[in-house]
């Protein structure tokens, strides 16, 4: 059962402050920033410094210092909790069109794993993703950026957690490019912003990028690897360390995926927020919308695995 949700756009007025200008950047910009390690972590100013934009533009990414405070984080979470309490209360199996990653908690509970659309549920998601200290990120998005609260999956809350009953352990290789295929559109430039809840270092899981495949061609960006279904390390890959209110900026054309982590329980719990800022056509959804094909095939797949696991405790 899939309740009208309330349109916290609506209901809340937020002035966004006005992004400051794209940084130029120069050569020596461009090689001070290919000077630097690919672990380098920024610190986020009122600005994008250009050496920050160079980096971004050769890597496909940057890492900026715990952006957020603890206690924001706290709160954030407990609004998460209250969040799924009423979704799971209204037997919510989508929202918008998008399924929800349903799984079992530390205890066998259900426990969602991928919000989408949260902002849309929550007045301090709503507000926390306008704050003044993320105008310098939307000006690597492009003039006029705004957030997508109601547009593609929406602000999204992921969390990995590996256990027995887990519905997302991990995410395999892909590119964001996909998804706009699957929209009908050619895949263009997109930035994926996210906010980090948790310290995950190399050896503990975590998000994995291919540095500077972002500039890659377009048959090599739907074919380099087998979408979703490939896990297997690379090579070239980085391991980006995050620390609790770190935020992270990566190109979506980048080839990126999750890392499971070795170990079980609470643990391997890893939380990241996802928030759209958006620059083209607005295409809001809302509860009439219908589920996007790849989707719906992560739905047979996760439905899939769940069989097996039951088969294999039965024997």
């Amino acid at each position: 059962m899939n309740q009208p949700a309330p349109h916290m756009s609506q209901r809340i007025d937020v002035e966004m402050k006005p992004a400051p200008p794209t940084p130029h950047v120069s050569p020596s910009d461009r090689l001070e920033a290919l000077s630097l390690p690919l672990t380098h972590r920024f610190e986020l100013g009122e600005t994008i410094t250009p050496v920050q934009k160079a980096f971004l533009d050769e890597r496909g990414y940057l890492i900026f210092s715990q952006v957020a405070k603890q206690e924001e984080l706290d709160a954030l979470l407990a609004e998460l909790e209250r969040i799924q309490e009423m979704w799971l209360r209204e037997e919510r199996t989508k929202v918008y069109g998008i399924p929800l990653f349903v799984g079992e908690g530390l205890n066998g509970e259900p426990f969602i794993q991928r919000f989408g659309f949260t902002s849309m549920f929550s007045p301090l998601f709503y507000r926390f993703v306008r704050d003044d200290r993320f105008a310098p990120i939307r000006s690597l998005i492009g003039e006029g950026a705004r957030v997508g609260d109601d547009v593609k999956d929406g602000v999204v809350v992921n969390r990995n957690l590996n256990t027995e009953g887990s519905a997302y352990p991990n995410l395999g290789w892909h590119t964001d490019g996909l998804r706009s295929i699957f929209y009908g559109k050619m895949p263009g430039p997109m930035l994926n912003v996210g906010l980090h809840f948790d310290r995950v270092k190399a050896d503990e899981g975590g998000l994995r990028v291919l540095p500077g495949s972002h500039r890659q061609n377009f048959v090599e960006m739907l074919t380099r690897k087998i979408h979703f279904l490939d896990h297997r390390p690379d090579p070239d890959e980085l391991a980006i360390e995050t620390e609790p209110g770190d935020l992270t900026v990566h190109d979506g054309r980048m080839w990126h995926r999750v890392q499971r982590s070795p170990y079980v329980g609470a643990r391997s719990l890893r939380r990241t927020m996802y928030v759209p800022y958006i620059v083209d056509e607005f295409e809001p959804k809302d509860e009439s919308s219908p589920t996007p094909l790849y989707h719906t095939i992560g739905v047979y797949i996760r439905k899939g695995k769940r069989t097996l696991r039951k088969l294999k405790q039965r024997r």
